[in-house]
């Protein structure tokens, strides 16, 4: 067993207005996954991109099925593309939830976006959901 620490960046595609079981067990995934890189004392790091954007404002409900798990990982949370959150109008929700926004990558006609490059020359292996 290597005592080398793992990295990992989790991003969450999926759109949560879809209303269907499999958007649920993606974030759910996903959340499950950074929970246990994160109770090895890896380094894991949650962003929320494209659709993904809109998960933030459910999963800070009380009753939503995740949120537990949610505020577990909440110190793993990045942020979400502010890119992202504007052109799927999840901007408020994001920021009602806390969470930074995003914008390392300056992709023309964006507000800015995650840099997952940069993430992977810093050694991060990306996990998508």
């Amino acid at each position: 067993m290597s005592n080398s620490k793992q990295k990992a960046a989790i991003v969450v595609l999926s759109d949560p207005n879809t209303g269907g079981e499999e958007s649920l067990g993606r974030v759910f995934n996903a959340l499950a996954v950074a929970y246990d890189y994160q109770s090895r004392g890896d380094d894991v790091q949650i962003l929320f991109q494209g659709a993904g954007t809109r998960w933030p404002a459910e999963l800070s409900k009380v009753d939503h099925p995740a949120h537990g798990l949610f505020k577990e990982v909440s110190e793993s949370v990045a942020g979400a593309s502010c890119g992202c959150a504007d052109v799927f109008g999840a901007r408020e929700g994001v920021e009602t939830a806390g969470l930074e926004l995003l914008t390392d990558n300056a992709a023309p006609g964006t507000t800015g976006l995650p840099s997952l490059g940069a993430m992977t020359e810093q050694g991060f292996q990306i996990y998508t959901f």
